[in-house]
């Protein structure tokens, strides 16, 4: 038995972050039999990140070497499945872009923040919830400036997402998923990102963009149902 140590779930996602919904739909897909850890302190993981599995071979900690760690079990992600150069580079663009407009819309959001530190940080004491979670997001928040996104405004934010979005539709074009008919490794990772934009607690002008786009909207939908993970 695989245990996934993750992120609780919250605000209608498996899991408050779209890396360990990945890892379970990895861990779905593959066929293994696993069970979730919650956690919301992953200092003593490598990396100090979740997702982390716990596996008979050791702890694995990163989704990508969680599928990495599953393919080399006899996993099969791709499928049918024969663009992969596009899939590779549709993985690359949701992790290492757009995750980081998500990351600023909740903790960047000065409406937002509230309510992420009050569910994400619920285990912490109320009386010192506030002051540990301001240096948190002040780190974060620091980190995202240094990478060059918490540098620009949310129209200028939306504006640099807009070609990814744009791009994940053109590439879907009738087809229930990136790849074809068959859901594949790009859909784990693209369509929990786009649950994510969706499930920011309030209205930002990407979690707008996201929710009242149907092609985007559906396609996030169909893949969280038919991985049904809870």
């Amino acid at each position: 038995m695989i245990t996934l140590i993750t992120y609780r779930s919250g605000f209608g996602q498996p899991s408050f972050s779209p890396f360990c919904v990945k890892a379970m739909w990895l861990l779905q897909a593959a066929g293994v039999a696993w069970q979730r850890e919650d956690s919301n302190d992953p200092r003593k993981m490598p990396y100090a990140k979740l997702p982390a599995i716990r596996t008979p071979h050791g702890l694995i900690a990163d989704s990508h070497n969680i599928q990495t760690y599953l393919e080399k079990q006899g996993a099969d992600f791709w499928g049918k499945a024969v663009d992969r150069v596009t899939g590779h580079a549709l993985i690359r663009m949701a992790e290492e872009h757009m995750y980081f407009h998500i990351v600023l819309d909740r903790w960047g959001n000065e409406e937002v923040w509230p309510i992420i530190r009050e569910n994400y940080f619920a285990d912490i004491p109320a009386l010192l919830r506030r002051p540990i979670t301001n240096s948190i997001r002040k780190a974060t928040l620091k980190g995202m400036h240094a990478q060059g996104l918490g540098r620009f405004s949310p129209d200028e934010r939306l504006d640099r997402i807009e070609g990814d979005l744009t791009a994940i539709a053109a590439q879907l074009d009738g087809r229930p998923y990136l790849m074809g008919d068959q859901i594949s490794l790009p859909d784990y990772t693209v369509a929990a990102m786009l649950g994510a934009a969706m499930a920011t607690p309030l209205p930002t002008k990407l979690n707008q963009r996201v929710v009242n786009d149907p092609v985007l909207a559906d396609y996030a939908t169909r893949v969280s149902e038919k991985m049904a993970v809870t």
